[in-house]
């Protein structure tokens, strides 16, 4: 079996996968893609990141949520709403995305191959097309992007219709009449926030005291606050030690403490594994990790010099933005292009409702590291814009170190809030100080006009002190 050579063979097509074809193409370079799902764009278009904002952004629409806070009535359709109406903007975004993102492979020359891939050696990648045959590629250059799938805990009877993981979610016929989500990280939270807002008693279980611990406590404690308001019941320090199907539509969970709780649906967001099993890993030299995670340097090469990783297949933080970045830092690196290098600073952006975003150093990081700080605040509240769009809970905290002002970290909860804090990010890569914003001048009413604010707020801390 004769290879076919390529420049770049790029294994998986989700966010990092295609950003590291359509990278390597835009200069030039031959690249094959190969795609086991036949869907191009992953869990970032498919089955994760747009289905599930696309979700989220109808059942605010459907529930009447941003209206009831902007006009005090009640506008909502959720009562005769349909599952169709909550699915059918999501299902055509995601069609269009991925309509997008295979125009571009078509227009850049990039080659997508349908088929599970494998190693037959360090150099050549061995594709399994649906028909049973196999087609040799080999790469000058390999990057291994395949993401990662749900973890599915033996515990629960995943083939019942009613018990889901967080792909299967986005396929439900019926909308849920209690749904019990297991797992408070990121797509817990999200999903649960979603559900809540279409009127669905939701139950909200995990092993930790808090939520989404990564955040600025402030920040973590009021989307906290948000949840509990919006009827989302927390079960913590609690695990699933069973889970039975009495009926169609009875699921019973029997936790740690020995409470029982029964609901008509489950989902369960208890983590991601990579997706290397069937890659043949040992074939290329490399050795996996823990939940086949590979081990790579500051630009994404592997143990094998000319082999690439980036996405969920390396770890954390693995969201799609991350995801994308690192594997065009991988590609430039690997054909000696741009002199990128990773950015030192990353956004997180959590789509809850309210979202939270932040970027940079936390209140607890900066005690941990002994560093003295002044801290910012600027209420939605107080600021026309936010009165406009209705409203009152979002605010921005920036944290300054107290000896030169310079900006360490940006936290935002509510409307926008993971657009709000590219400002922020902007002028932490800038290495920008309170001076910054005090000189900037923002469009009014806007946003924007927060991150003045809170800046004027720490400025005055800074001249008179609060009293101890």
């Amino acid at each position: 079996m004769k290879p076919n050579t390529y420049d770049l063979v790029v294994i998986g097509g989700g966010p990092a996968g295609s950003s590291g074809a359509l990278t390597a193409a835009a200069f030039g370079k031959r690249v094959a893609l190969v795609d086991q799902t036949g869907q191009l764009g992953g869990a970032g278009i498919n089955t994760g990141t747009i289905p599930s904002k696309t979700l989220r952004e109808s059942a605010l629409l459907i529930s009447g949520w941003r209206a009831r806070k902007l006009l005090g009535v009640d506008v909502s359709r959720r009562a005769e709403a349909k599952l169709s109406d909550f699915t059918h903007h999501e299902r055509q975004v995601t069609a269009s995305q991925r309509q997008q993102l295979e125009t571009r492979c078509q227009e850049r020359c990039v080659e997508v191959i349908n088929g599970r891939a494998r190693f037959l050696d360090p150099q050549t990648v061995g594709v399994i097309r649906a028909d049973g045959t196999e087609l040799a590629l080999h790469g000058e250059k390999i990057l291994v992007a395949t993401g990662s799938s749900p973890v599915r805990p033996l515990e629960f009877p995943f083939e019942h219709p009613r018990v889901h993981d967080s792909n299967e979610i986005l396929a439900i016929i019926e909308m849920p009449k209690k749904l019990a989500v297991v797992g408070a990280g990121v797509i817990g939270a999200e999903y649960a926030c979603t559900f809540a807002a279409l009127g669905v008693e939701v139950h909200l279980v995990d092993g930790r005291e808090s939520l989404l611990p990564f955040l600025d406590e402030e920040i973590s404690a009021a989307v906290t606050r948000a949840m509990i308001a919006a009827g989302v019941q927390f079960h913590w320090k609690e695990r699933v030690t069973h889970c039975e199907v009495r009926g169609e539509c009875d699921v019973r969970l029997t936790l740690s403490s020995g409470a029982e709780l029964a609901v008509s649906d489950v989902l369960v967001a208890s983590g991601r594994s990579s997706n290397t099993e069937t890659l043949d890993l040992a074939a290329a030299g490399l050795t996996p990790g823990k939940r086949g995670l590979l081990s790579v340097d500051a630009h994404y090469r592997t143990e094998v010099p000319h082999i690439y990783a980036a996405g969920d297949v390396v770890g954390p933080p693995a969201l799609a933005a991350t995801s994308m970045e690192q594997a065009r830092v991988a590609i430039c690196h690997a054909f000696d292009l741009l002199k990128k290098e990773t950015s030192p600073v990353l956004p997180v952006g959590i789509y809850t409702i309210p979202e939270a975003s932040m970027v940079g150093e936390t209140e607890q990081s900066l005690k941990a590291k002994g560093v003295d700080y002044i801290l910012g605040r600027a209420g939605y509240a107080e600021n026309p814009r936010g009165r406009i769009i209705g409203d009152e809970a979002g605010f921005l905290k920036l944290i300054f170190r107290r000896e030169d002002m310079r900006l360490l970290g940006v936290h935002v909860v509510g409307e926008q809030a993971t657009e709000l804090v590219h400002i922020g990010l902007m002028a932490l890569l800038c290495e920008g100080d309170a001076g910054l914003f005090s000189y900037a001048c923002f469009n009014y009413p806007t946003l924007g006009d927060l991150y003045k604010t809170a800046t004027y707020d720490a400025m005055r801390q800074q001249i008179f002190p609060p009293a101890s």
